[in-house]
């Protein structure tokens, strides 16, 4: 069976319901050391590229632009490797996606959460 996918910020309290926990931001997050970060996994290169997280640069009128953008850069070689181990790790048990935005809604973590527990997961 395989695993739920859900996102939020790495700075709340872990959660035994977390699972398997990654960061899926291309910068490590201010003020968290690897150790309180209780980390499975740190997946940058599922982040996306610099040029499209400057442009969108949380900007919430942006963010379905962003959302478009962004599952684009999901099918790019780049990205599969990291794509595809979130997959294996959804496919064993619970992800929790962890991302530093304070709009963790309107974040990567979200479109990939969503975009993973839909199209994403089945290699779309």
């Amino acid at each position: 069976m395989a695993g739920q996918i859900s996102y939020r910020r790495i700075y709340e309290d872990v959660s035994p319901r977390d699972g398997k926990r990654v960061l899926v931001d291309r910068l490590w997050p201010r003020g968290v050391s690897k150790e309180d970060a209780h980390l499975d996994e740190w997946l940058r290169d599922v982040a996306p590229s610099t040029d499209l997280r400057r442009w969108y640069h949380h900007d919430a009128d942006r963010f379905a632009e962003f959302r478009r953008r962004y599952v684009s850069e999901l099918g790019d070689p780049d990205h599969q490797p990291a794509v595809e181990r979130l997959r294996e790790l959804a496919a064993r048990d619970d992800v929790t996606l962890l991302t530093a935005t304070k709009d963790v809604d309107h974040s990567e973590a979200a479109v990939l959460a969503d975009w993973l527990n839909h199209a994403g997961r089945r290699g779309v």
